[in-house]
């Protein structure tokens, strides 16, 4: 009316359409280039870890070795050849060699003479059985110190964090608690071999059906990970030994 055209409300422009605001050159070449940062980041760091991995293990007994065979031994084919591998081979070699000399008795009681040799060591008992510890648990050699994956509430009441029974308590401990209590490790992120031991009673524990492996995954990725369901669960826990309260009416024997 007044003569100028009225755009209908759906065709006006507005300063908030994004295809009617294109972004600057310089923005869009910085955002394709952290896209590609993104993407090929962790694949050349996984190759360049990986490799170097395989040139240490293999460096560890490879040059040994090839001087046992070329230089002492003399043979030829080994006076200027490398074959890359063979340390690596031979170290794999060792290592089932080890296991296998541990389960024999008289394995057995050396591997115990050298632990309580190196336990009285200063300085070097105190790295040498926090390492011992971490392998147990990590590695099962206790078999599986982690016993399971458990949510408690803590630090304070309505956050929940994610932990890992290490036993049924028993001893001292369970005498002077009131409650029926279990043992509950809670590791740090992203290190999971430190941490707060904590006595639970039964009854503030939530078991989750997650792995100990899954778990430690989600623990150590601070959370960036979502974890597989499975391998977790209050029936796995009265196969491992641990005493539970029997189920409450309507309670899943998997929760």
């Amino acid at each position: 009316m007044n003569g100028k055209e009225t755009l209908p409300p759906d065709e006006a422009p507005t300063d908030s359409d994004p295809k009617s605001t294109p972004l600057p050159w310089t923005r869009q070449v910085r955002s394709l280039f952290f896209t590609g940062l993104l993407v090929l980041a962790p694949l050349v760091l996984t190759i360049w870890i990986v490799f170097h991995l395989f040139l240490f293990a293999d460096s560890v007994l490879g040059r040994p070795i090839r001087y046992l065979l070329g230089n002492i031994l003399d043979i030829p084919f080994f006076h200027d050849q490398t074959i890359y591998g063979i340390g690596l081979l031979a170290l794999l070699l060792l290592i089932f060699a080890a296991g296998w000399f541990a389960r024999m008795y008289l394995g057995g009681k050396i591997v115990q003479v050298v632990n309580k040799w190196a336990s009285r060591i200063p300085l070097v008992n105190k790295v040498y059985i926090a390492i011992l510890q971490i392998s147990e648990a990590l590695l099962g050699g206790q078999r599986e110190v982690f016993k399971s994956a458990v949510l408690i509430e803590y630090p304070k009441k309505d956050v929940y964090s994610i932990g890992f029974v290490t036993q049924d308590t028993k001893g001292a401990v369970q005498e002077s608690i009131g409650d029926d209590v279990i043992s509950v490790f809670i590791p740090t992120t992203p290190n999971p071999t430190s941490g707060y031991l904590l006595f639970v009673p039964k009854k503030d524990v939530t078991f989750i059906d997650l792995s100990v492996e899954e778990a430690l995954k989600l623990i150590i990725s601070a959370g960036s990970i979502v974890a597989k369901k499975g391998g977790g669960s209050r029936s796995a826990m009265k196969k491992l030994g641990i005493k539970l309260e029997p189920a409450q009416p309507g309670e899943s024997a998997a929760t």
